[in-house]
């Protein structure tokens, strides 16, 4: 298995191009920008009052429902971690650390909770209107500053599981290479015994047919850390509970950055027969390519933009829909739903869960066609 290496700079190519796009793309789903006595929210240093510690006499009216909210919350990325919610109505959150770099005032690295219910620190806090869901930098008053929007390397949710989803991924094939090395090819056992058959598989069934016999191993670490990458995020998306269950491929910057390397690969692999296809279509009259020559172009980018799309509407649709039939549970009320809501929520999990292995395979089948087809053998007469 001498791909083992390479497999691993692939992982942190990919996750190194990975979090600034997903940091810049994507914001905290909830309003921060709230009164202190109307969160729901709560951190680990937060203090709960109890019933007798009430300020008021009036009974405190059930918080309602409202599935929108829930089901976004998820499916959003968020600057803290949603743990659980609590008897009292109060949402026990992680915070991630805020990493911001001011053209006026420089670094600064706090936790999100500083933020929190709408509070300013350090000149930072949660923008409103078109601004919402952003940190901005304010002076004095409470108004943006003119430094504006300050460089915001945070760390979220989704950079959180894909930094876990990567060491994962390392220490598991760094341990199989230390392996093969010690022992040699000899027959699977333990965690060999689940991936060698999934590599054997890639590169019989996804690489050779679409790429070719001499050309496939070149594309082998690639092909075989985004499926492993992929898979392992859609499994890791559907375990729901910390530090599990963010929406990481079905992240739109996600899946751009993984069908940009997918378009980058297949363009500096393209020989001449694929040029010559675009600029000068063989057998077309010439008359037709002034029309031939710019669908070509458009089809180049067609065909990331299809992986994109592809890759993140489906996880997407799959958590909108689980997350859908729980809330059925509380929208309700009723224990006449709610055995039927969970028994359609496991069903939904079992299909999603080929979905996962589905979806990967997907993108590493059509990023192999991809390249093989920018790599056209000529035929002489």
């Amino acid at each position: 298995m001498k791909c083992f290496p390479n497999i691993t700079v692939c992982f942190l190519s990919i996750f190194l191009f990975s979090v600034p796009g997903i940091l810049f793309s994507q914001y905290p789903s909830e309003d921060r920008n709230i009164d202190p006595e109307e969160s729901n929210i709560l951190y680990p240093d937060q203090h709960v009052p109890a019933q007798n510690e009430s300020h008021d006499e009036h009974p405190v009216q059930e918080e309602e429902f409202i599935p929108q909210e829930y089901i976004m919350r998820h499916i959003k990325d968020s600057h803290e971690w949603h743990i659980i919610t609590t008897k009292e109505g109060k949402h026990v959150s992680f915070p991630l650390p805020i990493i911001l770099i001011s053209k006026h005032s420089g670094f600064h690295a706090f936790l999100s909770s500083k933020l929190a219910h709408g509070h300013t620190f350090k000149g930072f806090k949660y923008g409103e209107g078109e601004y919402s869901g952003k940190i901005v930098e304010v002076d004095e008053r409470g108004e943006l500053a003119e430094a504006g929007l300050p460089l915001d390397f945070s760390l979220t949710k989704n950079a959180f599981m894909m930094m876990l989803s990567v060491i994962i991924l390392l220490s598991i094939f760094l341990s199989l290479a230390r392996s093969y090395k010690k022992s040699g090819i000899r027959e699977p056992r333990g965690l060999q015994g689940f991936f060698e058959p999934l590599i054997v598989f890639i590169e019989e069934d996804v690489a050779i047919p679409n790429i070719g016999e001499g050309k496939h191993a070149r594309y082998m670490p690639y092909l075989l850390t985004v499926f492993f990458f992929i898979l392992t995020n859609n499994l890791m998306g559907l375990i729901p509970f910390f530090p599990f269950g963010a929406n990481v491929t079905g992240n739109i910057a996600v899946t751009f950055v993984l069908a940009v390397f997918t378009f980058l690969i297949t363009q500096f692999s393209g020989n001449r027969g694929y040029w010559q296809h675009i600029f000068n279509t063989p057998g077309v009259p010439f008359w037709l390519l002034p029309i031939m020559i710019p669908l070509e172009i458009i089809g180049i980018f067609v065909k990331p933009f299809a992986l994109m799309i592809r890759l993140f509407a489906n996880i997407t649709a799959g958590h909108i829909i689980v997350l859908s039939l729980i809330s059925m549970i509380f929208i309700f009320k009723s224990v006449f739903v709610a055995f039927p809501s969970m028994l359609m929520v496991i069903f939904m999990d079992c299909i999603e869960l080929l979905v996962a292995f589905l979806q990967a395979y997907i993108f590493t089948l059509l990023s192999a066609l991809f390249i093989g087809l920018a790599m056209p053998e000529h035929h002489h007469d």
